[in-house]
């Protein structure tokens, strides 16, 4: 029964694999000939390239999906992709600005162009890659932000009056204070972690506002549970996880404040526990009643708060709406005219909505939550059309994204050195050991590679916090410890070490 269930869970991974490979050729065949920058979106006269759009949200799943599928495209045209990013479109302070692929002329320079693509893109690739070259980019790119940012407050110059842009850094310093040891991150962190929990919280009914005036002191009372809002409230809880890790003195500053951010915004949600778009900061009220895709963004915040303090409230917060999860099955998270479906609404509105539940399963595997993302990863797989594309827009590499993280889910974490058509990668846990299913053409030989304790091992967190933009841990291996391989009926047993392991060794 364990082996079917894990040859069944590998018949899943061609249905992710395949369609990622198709939509990494569709949009390089789009990319402008003497840049190869990509266009945010297609069919139209303009073609310009965004750091906020196609460099946050295409250009770095179509790197994953590379590396993935095409070790020497990856060595090759993404990292030549990169060099023209950073020859093309980087202004002398180090900011990114628009790039006009037509015209060959660069916008100014963009924070927020910078804070999304580091936020969304690169640091998704570190997440998953470890300090590739994308990792500098990122690094410097945020010190470039920190350094320009133009708002004056009481505790620093801020990058932004705006939650998204405060929240996209907050995330990102946090991750390079734990990977570098370099002092500034963790500072620049804290500015913007004390102006929100010491000025913007108390001041806006104890929630983040969408948009803070912080020489007036007041703001609009308005909070976005969706994207361009939410990311601040995600920001300050990693910000606190990292604060317990270095038992610093603002973990106990935080958490009453904190812990009253999340009770009102758990207290604003739907009788299922979904979170509303947009709600007045001072009744709860829905100002945009639709329910937001990126739930699972705050639910990772409200499950990462419980991480780092034991309070099991939260905890169960989470496992709740796992379990009601299939109340949400066909929901029309964004409506769009673009749509193929207009019941359904945009594929990216399910690429998001989905995406959350696995950060969450992982941690606490709700049944309910399992059996609703393989339904609705089926519904958006469905939405792709024969040549590769959804709704030709940048968004398309959320597909990707969400592919990616379906694909870890059925495997445990195992990849392929390399994917191939007919290579499917299933595993079920028994314990300690791990039954992989390996099911691929006549003939093939080829590396598998187990994960391990990035969180630990590359991000330097003392524990496992839900965070967005990662790729989860599912069955990880100890470097120094021994692992035997054998297949199952007995007839090949060798020993290795976890070390050997993550580096991907040949099996036929």
């Amino acid at each position: 029964g364990q082996a079917a269930g894990a040859r069944a869970k590998g018949e899943d991974s061609p249905a992710a694999a395949a369609p990622l490979r198709r939509r990494l050729g569709a949009w390089l065949a789009r990319a402008g000939p003497a840049t190869l920058l990509l266009p945010d979106r297609l069919g139209r006269p303009e073609r310009l390239y965004t750091p906020h759009n196609s460099g946050a949200d295409l250009y770095p799943y179509l790197i994953l999906t590379a590396h993935l599928t095409e070790p020497a495209l990856y060595r090759g045209r993404m990292m030549e992709m990169l060099r023209d990013e950073i020859r093309f479109t980087t202004h002398p302070n180090g900011l990114p600005g628009n790039y006009d692929l037509v015209s060959r002329t660069l916008g100014p320079p963009s924070i927020f162009g910078a804070a999304e693509y580091a936020k969304d893109g690169l640091l998704a690739v570190t997440e998953r890659l470890g300090r590739t070259p994308w990792f500098y980019r990122m690094a410097d790119l945020a010190a470039a932000v920190m350094e320009a940012a133009p708002v004056e407050s009481r505790y620093g110059r801020l990058p932004a009056r705006d939650a998204e842009v405060n929240g996209d850094m907050l995330q990102t310093l946090v991750r390079l204070a734990a990977m570098t040891g370099d002092g500034r991150y963790l500072d620049w962190a804290r500015r913007i972690g004390d102006a929100y929990v010491r000025e913007v919280l108390p001041g806006n009914h104890g929630l983040p506002s969408m948009n803070w005036d912080f020489t007036r002191h007041t703001g609009d009372g308005k909070l976005k549970l969706r994207d361009h809002g939410n990311e601040i409230v995600v920001g300050l809880t990693l910000l606190f996880a990292l604060e317990r890790d270095r038992e610093g003195e603002r973990f106990v500053q935080y958490r009453p404040v904190l812990a009253r951010m999340l009770d009102r915004i758990l207290a604003s949600a739907d009788p299922g526990g979904m979170l509303h778009n947009v709600i007045d900061a001072r009744t709860l009220k829905p100002e945009d009643a639709r329910l937001s895709d990126n739930w699972g963004y705050v639910y990772g915040a409200v499950y990462a708060f419980y991480q780092a303090t034991g309070d099991e409230k939260y905890r169960a917060a989470v496992r709740r709406v796992l379990a009601n999860l299939p109340q949400y099955r066909n929901y029309c998270w964004e409506p769009s005219s673009n749509a193929r479906d207009k019941t359904l609404g945009s594929f990216d509105g399910y690429a998001d909505a989905i995406e959350s539940a696995p950060y969450l399963a992982n941690r606490e595997p709700v049944p309910e939550a399992l059996a609703w993302i393989d339904s609705e990863m089926k519904t958006l797989l469905a939405m792709q059309r024969a040549d590769g594309h959804f709704e030709d827009w940048y968004g398309e590499g959320n597909f990707n994204r969400t592919a990616l993280l379906y694909a870890d889910m059925k495997s445990e974490g195992v990849h392929p050195g390399h994917w191939v058509p007919g290579l499917r990668l299933g595993a079920v846990r028994l314990g300690d050991q791990l039954l992989l299913s390996i099911q691929a053409p006549p003939g093939w030989r080829g590396a598998v590679r187990f994960d391990v304790a990035r969180h630990r091992r590359w991000l330097n967190f003392q524990r496992n916090y839900v965070r967005l933009n990662e790729f989860p841990e599912w069955f990880t291996v100890g470097e120094n410890a021994l692992y035997r391989v054998a297949r199952r009926n007995g007839s090949e047993s060798f020993e290795r070490l976890g070390a050997e392991l993550a580096a991907g060794g040949p099996l036929s």
